[in-house]
Order: C-alpha cells, then structure tokens, then sequence
C-alpha cells in the first residue's frame, strides 16, 4: 500500500464526520457543535443529544499536535456522569496528535490515524452513553480488559464499505475511493497477522510465567526468557515483541502485571460483538445495538464484565472471530 496515495481520501473532518454519523445510526444521537470557552483555540466543542433531543453531554475534540501537548491519544473526562447528586451528563474528551496542516488546507490521515479516531470515539461514547448512579462505576472505570471492548469494537464501523464510500472522498476531486483500492486497503488487516500474533502471544504467556513465579529471589531475566520460550517452542524466526529487560507494561507502574493478555482478549471481545451484528445481516441492527448500549457502554461498571458481555450476546465469547478477523481460521 502506497500512503501517499491513501492519505488524500482520509480528511480529518469526513472522518469525524463519520464517526458521528455511526453514532447517529447505531444510537440516535446527535452532534452539534457550540461555542464554548475552551482551554486552545484548536479544540472544539459540541453538544451531544439523543434521539428524543435531550441533552446527553458535551464532546470536545482536540486533534492536533503541539509543543505544550503530550504525545500519543486517549478519552478523558472534564465531567462524569451520575446520579447522585443529580443528573449529572458528562463532558468527555477526544486527544489526538495528528499533523495540523497549512493555512486553508485540509487535514489529512493516515489509515492507522482514521482507526486511532474511531478508536478514540468508542471511549468517548463508553463516557457519554454511561448511565449509572454512582460516578465511581462511570463510564469506562471498568476492568482494563473490558475497557477496550468499545473502543476497539468502533473501530469497526469504520472499514464497513458503506461508511468509508461516504466519507473517504479525495480532498482535491472529493470523489470516492476506487473499488480496487479500498479492496486493497481493507485486505491489509489479515496482512502478517501469524507473525503479529505470534510475537504478541509470546509476550503474554512470558509475562504469566513470570508473575506465577513462587520465589522470585535470584531471579535472571535472560535466563528465564530464554527458558520460558524453548519450553513454549517459540519459532527461531520471531521475537518476542517487548523483551523482558524492558517490558515496561509490566515494571513501570503493574497496571498490566500478569495483564498483558488482556489486549488480545480485548479483541477477542470486539471481534465477537461486531460478529453479532453480522450474524443479522444488518451492521447497525437497531436491536443489537440497543443491547450493546444497555450492557456495554451504559452500564459502567454495574455488573461483572462476563455477566454483561451474556446480557448483550446471549452467550460468552468465543475465539472464532478473532481468527476470522485476522485471517487465521483455517489455520486453526
């Protein structure tokens, strides 16, 4: 795939765009932007409503890149929803660091930057859709494993063919992407996935080893590496993706300390809710995703994550999916 070729159907507002145009069909709601104060004049505001044209909260993106900034991109809250004190609606914020263009030209996106929002959005919504009692069970203060199922599961939306010939339009011609390249660009997502897999998958099961350990006293990280993954029969062709020495997930702060699985099984998550939208023929069935709001981004933290993913899918999830998704069924 050529970027250069790709980035000029990808601009930042068609993309935002297209994120609320989802919203809109999968959840009914509406956004408008408004004049607010705001903390830099590049962030920009809009008032969220549902579909009876009641106030939901406040959305603010701020997208672009600045020294003052730091890096990277994530969903903060300036407010979280509740009850306890009153109805209380949220104020959710979008942080991204993409490329501010030149005066008067538009801003335009990576395919990687284009999934990174639609990511972003589905922690937003996560906040937005809450509808809990106590600000504590808010939103996405849920389990870091479960925390990523709306986020990544939105990320989907984004390569349905009906959204990206909408909203993918070229920035000079504003004509819709070619059959033949978004044939191509939607065929990159299984591309190296065994390596990808693999390499994640080492890192996963190091990291259990390591923190199943009795006595850890004495203990030589190399070592144990390179023990661990002859006793896995880790390929000679790959390596594991983070190295134990300076496998920060793990050591800088133990948010991911025998976690680090839970990426993997966040996509174990999303594969199979976007599946059960596929199974009705329809990927924004209005039922299913009047479950999805009720049991997954309005419920908080209100009920064990397993109980929550069998109210909205009937059943737990399964990894068939996942391998679909990555191009890896007959491999299993």
């Amino acid at each position: 795939m050529d970027e250069a070729e790709i980035k000029p159907y990808f601009q930042l507002d068609k993309i935002i765009d297209a994120a609320f145009d989802t919203a809109g069909r999968l959840f009914g709601l509406t956004f408008t932007p408004v004049d607010v104060p705001l903390y830099h004049k590049d962030a920009r505001a809009f008032e969220v409503k549902d579909a009876q044209g009641d106030h939901v909260g406040l959305f603010i993106g701020d997208y672009f890149a600045r020294s003052s900034k730091h890096s990277g991109a994530w969903m903060t809250s300036l407010r979280d929803q509740e009850k306890l004190l009153g109805d209380i609606r949220p104020i959710i914020l979008n942080i991204c660091n993409f490329s501010k263009p030149a005066a008067g030209a538009p801003a335009l996106l990576s395919f990687d930057d284009a999934r990174t929002l639609f990511h972003e959005f589905g922690h937003a919504l996560h906040g937005l859709l809450s509808n809990v009692t106590y600000p504590l069970l808010a939103g996405t203060a849920v389990p870091s494993d479960f925390v990523e199922l709306p986020s990544q599961l939105y990320e989907h939306w984004l390569e349905v063919p009906e959204i990206l010939q909408k909203y993918a339009r070229h920035a000079r011609t504003g004509e819709a992407m070619p059959k033949l390249l978004l044939d191509k660009l939607l065929a990159t997502r299984t591309f190296n996935q065994g390596f990808a897999t693999v390499e994640y998958t080492s890192c996963a099961l190091v990291d259990l080893d390591l923190h199943g350990l009795a006595d850890p006293a004495g203990l030589d990280v190399t070592e144990f590496e390179q023990r661990d993954l002859a006793a896995l029969q880790m390929p000679a062709e790959i390596v594991m993706r983070h190295r134990l020495p300076h496998f920060q997930h793990l050591f800088s702060g133990g948010g991911y300390a025998a976690a680090y699985y839970s990426y993997m099984w966040s996509e174990v998550l999303d594969a199979d809710a976007f599946e059960a939208f596929e199974e009705t023929g329809d990927v924004f069935d209005a039922e299913t995703a009047k479950r999805l709001r009720e049991f997954i981004y309005g419920a908080g933290n209100l009920r064990d994550p397993a109980e929550a993913y069998k109210a909205f899918r009937g059943r737990l999830p399964a990894v068939d999916a996942l391998l679909k998704k990555r191009g890896l069924a007959d491999a299993a």
